[in-house]
């Protein structure tokens, strides 16, 4: 299947809209992406030609595209772009879309901190184990004197190597 992938980055232009369908959550938002050039003869950065995606997110990525993000918060986004026209009232209209596979933060431009989607609980889950002591190994001999010492919550210095 031949498809046109594109990876956009730019800024949140609008809230999304987050929307409970038969077949599952769907979220939309508006993308600005404008590009940006040197002016020689301004010897600064200038704003060129913004184009506009409407970005469609689904399922999982719905629910969290929506809980994420906020208008103005600079983004990545790869996807499927198909461009539509329709006639609207009298009018050809011609929107560009991009079916959203994955959207992230751009960490070019800011920082941004990570937090799992909580997943459903199952009732097949076993309780929590102890985290195992990596750094002393389990006894083997019955002597004491080869047992290892008594854990103090300290991790112990390296050995030096000569």
């Amino acid at each position: 299947m031949n498809e046109t992938m594109i990876c956009a980055v730019g800024n949140v232009a609008t809230q999304p809209v987050y929307r409970e369908l038969a077949n599952g959550p769907s979220a939309r938002f508006r993308l600005a992406v404008t590009a940006r050039y040197w002016d020689r003869e301004k010897s600064a950065w200038t704003d060129g030609h913004t184009n506009f995606f409407t970005v469609w997110a689904n399922r999982q990525l719905a629910t969290n595209a929506s809980s994420s993000l906020a208008v103005g918060d600079p983004v990545v986004v790869q996807g499927r772009l198909k461009v539509r026209t329709d006639l609207r009232e009298g009018q050809n209209w011609t929107s560009a879309d991009i079916d959203a596979v994955a959207i992230g933060h751009d960490l070019a431009r800011g920082t941004a901190a990570f937090r799992r989607a909580g997943r459903s609980e199952t009732a097949t889950t076993s309780p929590p184990q102890p985290e195992p002591n990596w750094e002393t190994p389990a006894p083997e001999a019955a002597d004491p004197a080869d047992s290892p010492a008594p854990v103090t919550g300290q991790r112990p210095e390296p050995a030096a190597v000569a």
